[in-house]
C-alpha cells in the first residue's frame, strides 16, 4: 500500500522554514490531489499548502504552532485508501500535535490494537508522561505557546491556572493571548523595584527595550469595554512599524498633480483593453510606471541604508501595498517593474492584488522591495504621511482624485476649469535623502502624469 509523503515545498528565495497556523484535515480524513491541507506562515505571508495526491490522510507530522523548515514531512497519505477512520483519528490526532514524540501510523498500530480506547491509552502513555518537573505539568506546550508565555513572563503556576481550549484541554495561542491580556487588568503583587542609574551602555539599550512590542496595557476597562488579541499579521506590521519610526529620520514632501490627461486617457481606452487584454486598467499601474521611471532618472532613491553604507540596488521592485478584508496590510512586490511595459504592470498589478487577498501569495513574492508606493485615494484619502517599510528609504502615498476648480492657461490667456488633481505624498530617509533629492524624485513624477500623452498605446 503506498504511502506518500507532502513536505514543505520551496517557498522562495531567503525562505527556509515556516510555522504551522491551522490544520484543514484530520488523520483518517480523504483528501483530494491540490486540496488544501495545512496553513503556513512565514514572518511575511500566510500560504496554503496542498496534497499532491488523494487518498486518506495517514499521518502528521507537524504539530500546530510548529516551526518546520523546507523539505520536513508535513503529513503522510495512504493512496490506496478511500474511507476515513473516524474511531482511531482522534485518538492518533493527540500525537501528531506533539512535536516531542514520534506520530503514530494508523496502519502499523491499528491491527494490534483491540479497540480505539487501547489505542488512546498508548498515545497517552506516550504523550503525557509523568511530569518531572512544573513546566511539564500542563502536558504538551507547543513552541509558539512557550515563547509567547516567556515574553510575557508568564510562570508554570499561572500556566496551571489556565483553562485550554485545544485538544485534550491544551493551551492554545489564542488561550495565553487572552490570559495576558487579562492579567493586565489585576493589580500588581510585586513591589515595584526602583531601578539604578543607567550606565552609558545601559542607556543605549534603552532604545531597543522601546522597540519590543504589546507593553502590558495599563488602562482598566470600562462597563461594556472588551481586549482584543492582535493575530499574528497586525503585532508583526505594528512591530515593523514603531522599528521604522524609530530607526529612519521621517520627512514628508507634496505636490499637486494635475492629472486631467491621465483621466481622459483612461477613460477612452480602459474598455478596448479589458478586450484586448483580458485585464481591468486601474490607475495603479499607470502611477507605478511613473514611479519606476522616476527610481530610473534618479537611482539614488533606489538604495538600503545599512547604518553606515549605501547600497545601491540594480534592481527597481516596488511594493505595493494592498489593503486586506480583516483589516491587514500585505505588500507584494513588482520585481523589475521598470522592464515592464503598461500592460505587464496591468497584469502583475491585479494578480498580485487578487492572490493577496486570496491568500494565494508566496513568500519571495512579499520579499525585496526597493521603493513602496501605497494608493491611499482608494478610501478617500487626500494626503498622509506614510511609514517607511525598513530597509528601503521611500515610499509614495497617492491621494483620492478629485475635480477641483482651477486656473487653465493656455495660448489666449487664462480661465477657470474642473481639473481632476489629486496629492502625492513623500516620506524619505533624511538620514540618507536631503530635501533636494526627495523633491525632485516626487516632481519627476508629478511631471510625467501631468505631461501624459493622451494619443499614446498601451
Amino acid at each position: 500500500m503506498p504511502h506518500l509523503e507532502v513536505v514543505l515545498p520551496e517557498m522562495g528565495e531567503s525562505v527556509v522554514e515556516a510555522t504551522v497556523t491551522s490544520w484543514l484535515k484530520n488523520v483518517g480524513d480523504t483528501v483530494e490531489a491540490d486540496e488544501v491541507v495545512v496553513e503556513v506562515a512565514t514572518d511575511k505571508v500566510d500560504s496554503e499548502i496542498v496534497s499532491e495526491y488523494g487518498g486518506r490522510i495517514l499521518e502528521i507530522r507537524a504539530a500546530l504552532d510548529q516551526v518546520v523548515k523546507v523539505g520536513d514531512v508535513l503529513f503522510v497519505v495512504d493512496t490506496e485508501s478511500n474511507g476515513p477512520q473516524p474511531d482511531v483519528a482522534e485518538a492518533t490526532a493527540v500525537v501528531a500535535e506533539t512535536s516531542s514524540v514520534p506520530s503514530i501510523s494508523i496502519e502499523q498500530n491499528a491491527p494490534e490494537m483491540e479497540s480505539a480506547a487501547q489505542l488512546t491509552e498508548q498515545v497517552m502513555r506516550s504523550t503525557y508522561r509523568q511530569p518531572s518537573s512544573p513546566s511539564q505539568s500542563r502536558g504538551f506546550l507547543s513552541p509558539l505557546v512557550r515563547s509567547i508565555a516567556e515574553e510575557e513572563g508568564v510562570t508554570e503556576e499561572e500556566l496551571s491556572t489556565i483553562n485550554g481550549t485545544g485538544l485534550d484541554a491544551r493551551i492554545t495561542k489564542q488561550d495565553i493571548l487572552n490570559y495576558v491580556a487579562k492579567r493586565s487588568d489585576r493589580a500588581p503583587q510585586s513591589k515595584a523595584i526602583q531601578p539604578e542609574p543607567e550606565t552609558g551602555n545601559q542607556q543605549a539599550a534603552t532604545r531597543d527595550t522601546a522597540l519590543e512590542f504589546a507593553p502590558k496595557p495599563s488602562a482598566e476597562l470600562a462597563s461594556g469595554d472588551e481586549r482584543i488579541a492582535l493575530n499574528r499579521m497586525a503585532k508583526l506590521t505594528a512591530k515593523n512599524m514603531l522599528e521604522s519610526v524609530l530607526t529612519s529620520a521621517h520627512v514628508q514632501s507634496f505636490i499637486e498633480v494635475d492629472v486631467t490627461a491621465v483621466v481622459e486617457w483612461r477613460s477612452t481606452i480602459k474598455q478596448q483593453f479589458e478586450r484586448v487584454e483580458g485585464e481591468k486598467l486601474t490607475f495603479t499601474p499607470i502611477f507605478i510606471e511613473a514611479v519606476a521611471r522616476a527610481l530610473k532618472a534618479y537611482p539614488q532613491m533606489n538604495i538600503q541604508f545599512d547604518g553606515e553604507v549605501i547600497i545601491q540596488k540594480k534592481a527597481i521592485n516596488i511594493g505595493m501595498a494592498t489593503a486586506l478584508e480583516d483589516g491587514n496590510l500585505i505588500v507584494p512586490v513588482i520585481k523589475e517593474a521598470d522592464l515592464l511595459n503598461l500592460s505587464g504592470l496591468a497584469q502583475k498589478v491585479n494578480d498580485l492584488a487578487n492572490r493577496a487577498r486570496t491568500k494565494a501569495l508566496k513568500p519571495d513574492e512579499v520579499m525585496n522591495a526597493t521603493y513602496t508606493v501605497t494608493n491611499i485615494g482608494s478610501f478617500g484619502s487626500v494626503f498622509g504621511t506614510p511609514i517607511i517599510p525598513q530597509p528601503q528609504v521611500g515610499i509614495l502615498a497617492i491621494g483620492a482624485i478629485r475635480k477641483v476648480p482651477a486656473v487653465v492657461e493656455t495660448a489666449q490667456g487664462e480661465f477657470l476649469g474642473i481639473r481632476h488633481k489629486m496629492y502625492l505624498s513623500h516620506s524619505y530617509d533624511h538620514r540618507v535623502v536631503n530635501g533636494a533629492l526627495g523633491g525632485l524624485f516626487i516632481k519627476f513624477i508629478a511631471d510625467y502624469l501631468e505631461k501624459w500623452d493622451v494619443n499614446r498605446s498601451v
